[in-house]
Order: C-alpha cells, then structure tokens, then sequence
C-alpha cells in the first residue's frame, strides 16, 4: 500500500488544525484512483519558527497544502514566502501542492477575493486552489484527495525526493 506524506503549512489562525483534525476523525486510510493509500498528514502548528525543524519535515514529505483564511490578508500575504521555503529544500518547482482558502463559510467577512486565491494558484504551474470550511465540512476531504491523486501521477523518482 502507498503511503502519502502530506504537510499543511499557513499562518497561525488559518485553519490548518480544523482542516486536518476534520479530515482525519475517522479517515486514516483512502483510496486514490481505486488504490488503497494511507495518508500521514503532518500538522505544522507552533513550528513555524524553527527553521531547521521545517526544513526537515520539508524534505521527508511530498505533497503540500499551504492554507490561508479569507478573512485575514495577512496570511494569503505569508504564502509566497512558505512556497519560497519548501522549492529550494525540494530543488524543484514541481511540488505537488495545493492553495486553499480556508473559512469560506465566513463570507460576510471575506477579505481576500476568490479569484486572487485562482490567480495565484495559476502562477504557481497551476497548482490545485480550493476555498475550504472546516466549521461546514466544505471541501476538506478534497483538499488531501487532491494531493494524493496529484502524486500518485507523479514519476516515481519525484515521490521519494
């Protein structure tokens, strides 16, 4: 059975702890393209400092979804930075990744537009963007379906970097 080595990277407050506790209550194994795969997902809360720690976990994962809130600009601001973070210690601009927009279920309270999350996404080689809920259970499930479909195409010597 494939194992999926996923990290969930943002800004503190974002959402990345509701995303991975909702997704994992009671999912640890998935299937992706009708292959059985397990999923160890790494939450990065409070390492966010330690720059030898993060490029560790970096280097030892393959896939990646970098969150943002919609209601706090400042943390779609941090992504380009994170991104900045993981390419060199990955040595490729391939990476499977994911841009997510996280509480979407606060739309009264958007800051950030739907389509500077899409842009976004595209200037990075067109990485995955979904706009998520962990509170509505909107979109969780995708965010790490979409990341082990993006690296099960990957050519096996990209998977074990």
């Amino acid at each position: 059975m494939r194992e999926y080595k996923l990290v969930v990277l943002g800004s503190g407050g974002v959402g990345k702890s509701a995303l991975t506790v909702q997704f994992v209550r009671g999912i640890f194994q998935v299937e992706v393209d009708a292959q059985q795969c397990m999923l160890e997902i790494l939450d990065t809360v409070g390492m966010e400092r330690f720059t030898a720690m993060r490029d560790l976990y970096v280097k030892n994962r393959q896939g990646f979804a970098l969150v943002y809130s919609i209601t706090a600009q400042s943390t779609f601001n941090d992504l380009q930075d994170l991104r900045e973070q993981i390419l060199p210690v990955k040595d490729t601009d391939d990476v499977p990744m994911i841009l997510v927009g996280n509480k979407c279920d606060l739309e009264d309270e958007r800051v950030v537009g739907k389509e500077q999350g899409e842009n976004l996404a595209r200037q990075w080689n067109n990485c995955a963007f979904l706009e998520s809920s962990a509170k509505s259970k909107i979109n969780v499930n995708e965010i790490f379906y979409d990341l082990g479909l993006h690296y099960n195409y990957l050519p096996l010597w990209m998977c074990f970097v």
